[in-house]
Formats: C-alpha cells, structure tokens, sequence
C-alpha cells in the first residue's frame, strides 16, 4: 500500500511550474496492478516477464513450466492483457504455445472459470496464474475448448498422455502439428 501512496507522490512532484503532470497519470486499473505484482507470490513453475519493459505493466508475459503431471518439463507461454478498468474485468489471457489441451484451444483461447463468469474484482493475478499452472497438473475434460483432446482424457487417458508428449515433441496429432516445447 505504500508504494501506491509513493507513486502518488512522484506524479505531484512531476508536475511542471504550469501545475500540470509531465507524467502519464495512473489509472485505477494501473495502480491496481501494480499492488498486485508486488504482491505476487509464483510458484516456481512459473515465470513473468515485461517483453515491452517495465514501463508496461498492462501487458505481461507468464511462461508456465510444470513440474508434474501429463505436461512435465513442457513451457507455455501465455500473454496478458489488462485493461484499464481491472480488476472490474477480467485479464485477456492467450496461450501463445500451440498445445494440446483439453482447456485451450489451438488458437491459444483458455477455458479457465476464473477468466469468464467467476471473475471477481478481488481475485487478482495471482490467482490466475495458479489457476494456470493447475489446468497443466490437472486438466480437466469436463469444461473443454479442445472437446476432441477432452474426450481422449476422459476415454483413454494413455492414449491422452501419448498425444501430450508427440505435441510436446515437435509431432502431430492427427493433422494437427505442435511445435516442440520441451
């Protein structure tokens, strides 16, 4: 909390002799996400990263690199947008790994609750990069965007992990080819 009082503070000092800011004012969205990263706590699976530099904080990169289950050793990347109104809206969340999963689809949209109708202004983005890093220890075939990979889980699920690992290998699945990402 103190450093959104600090932040405060230097956009008033900032202001030219005219009184006016020569600094772009904060939004709520921004000074929000701000508080937010200084409070994250990653797991260590997961990295973030500032590809425009930290003069960006509205858009941020996350690479997940689980440590257990079907997508062990894999590394996803996943881009997010924040608007300037979080967090009365949700992040837009891409996964820009081509992967597959039960709960993203090849265009790299995420089925995460959290990111549609379960949002909630105290959720923060924290919580969404756990719920990330969850749907790669736990996928879950009952809430698809791939229904064909949501069906193999729940039919067959060696048959799931064969095609995890061919994906995540540089292989296809079907028609479909996967970059590696190993």
């Amino acid at each position: 909390m103190i450093r959104l009082f600090k932040v405060k503070e230097q956009q008033k000092e900032a202001a030219g002799s005219d009184g006016k800011p020569s600094v772009k004012k904060q939004s709520a969205g921004e000074l929000r996400l701000h508080k937010d990263i200084s409070e994250l706590n990653l797991p260590k699976a997961c990295k973030m990263s500032f590809p425009n530099g930290k003069d960006d904080l509205m858009n941020f990169e996350v690479t997940v690199k689980p440590d257990e289950g079907y997508y062990k050793s894999g590394k996803f990347t996943f881009t997010f947008q924040i608007s300037a109104i979080y967090p009365h809206e949700a992040p837009k969340v891409k996964c820009r790994t081509k992967v597959y999963h039960p709960n993203i689809d090849l265009e790299g949209n995420v089925c995460l609750n959290i990111l549609r109708e379960d949002w909630k202004p105290v959720l923060n983005i924290n919580t969404i990069i756990y719920g990330l890093y969850h749907l790669f220890t736990e996928p879950n075939h009952e809430d698809p965007l791939n229904a064909d990979a949501a069906a193999v889980l729940r039919d067959n699920p060696k048959l799931f992990e064969t095609n995890v690992r061919k994906a995540m290998t540089g292989g296809y699945v079907g028609n479909t080819h996967f970059s590696k990402c190993l």
